[in-house]
């Protein structure tokens, strides 16, 4: 019988080398390297099961959604986020807190805050292709911060995956293109009445993730996988990583995006023999395709009139 892995998420290092990775249970990492082979499969009469909370194994064994990106049942969920930043739920962190305006496209940009000790860590995660600080300090004060900005800025503080991904295909060429939008917001930010006086404002420094997600030299990818199957497979070779994604060039030459928050739960197996063919149609091997819903294609712009 195959040796069964189960993937616990993937991780961005922010030191002096930028590089992604695959962790597994039991602390195993795999490094992903562009022009790496991702090949694997998902247990033949596997479910995908909750994958617990705050370190502990659901203790039910609760059958998740293969389409859920976070992979919890109601209940592990809601301890998860009993004592999470991200969920406003802790006042009493000690740590200081970077507040940051991040760029995933034309027309995307968010505001949100990380602990100052992760670095650039976050911004990677999420998958942002430029990104700048705006001040650090306290915890609540970063947090009044974030407030105030999502009004005044009319930015939010999240942005779906979906929309970071249709994006992707279409960025500008250089690094000031790309800094434009967080340039303009960044002036505007600190230049604002009410600032926190706990919170110190930084200098606008843009910094730019295109080449170390390998996006300056990737095509541009056709869809998406939806979700992993019991007996399904996918094969591909990495050109790109951005936040979670894994941009995979398939057997048939396109290019499709696999969120890695979907291999949570399920068990993974090796796949005895490259999978060609497409992700989305039948497999050389005889294992069952992921599904994969395409990007919708660029609105055609025909102009009625002359003026």
């Amino acid at each position: 019988m195959a040796q069964t892995w189960h993937c616990t998420g993937l991780r961005w290092s922010a030191g002096e080398t930028v590089r992604p990775e695959l962790v597994w249970n039991g602390a195993r990492k795999t490094p992903l390297t562009w022009g790496k082979t991702v090949t694997f499969g998902v247990e033949d009469q596997g479910r995908r099961v909750c994958v617990g909370a705050r370190g502990h194994a659901c203790p039910r064994r609760v059958e998740v959604s293969a389409r859920s990106t976070g992979a919890r049942c109601e209940e592990c969920a809601r301890l998860e986020r009993a004592h999470s930043v991200a969920a406003d739920t802790v006042a009493d962190d000690p740590r200081p807190y970077h507040v940051y305006l991040a760029w995933f496209g034309p027309g995307l940009v968010k505001v949100g805050i990380t602990a100052l000790e992760r670095g650039s860590a976050r911004l990677l995660e999420q998958g942002a292709v430029c990104f700048s600080w705006l001040g650090v300090g306290p915890l609540m004060a970063a947090r009044r911060a974030e407030e105030m900005l999502r009004a005044a800025l009319g930015v939010p503080d999240r942005i779906p995956y979906a929309e970071k991904r249709a994006v992707r295909a279409a960025l500008p060429a250089t690094e000031e293109e790309r800094a434009a939008e967080i340039g303009t917001r960044h002036g505007r930010a600190v230049a604002l009445a009410g600032w926190p006086e706990s919170l110190a404002p930084e200098p606008f420094r843009p910094v730019d993730h295109l080449r170390a997600f390998g996006l300056d030299a990737a095509p541009a990818a056709v869809g998406e996988i939806t979700e992993l199957v019991a007996g399904g497979a996918v094969s591909g070779r990495l050109i790109a990583v951005a936040g979670p994604d894994l941009h995979l060039r398939t057997g048939d030459g396109s290019v499709v995006v696999l969120d890695t928050r979907l291999m949570t739960g399920w068990g993974i197996v090796p796949v005895s023999e490259p999978v060609s063919g497409p992700v989305s149609g039948p497999m050389a091997s005889g294992r069952v395709a992921f599904p994969v819903r395409p990007f919708p294609a660029p609105a055609a712009h025909a102009q009625d009139e002359l003026f």
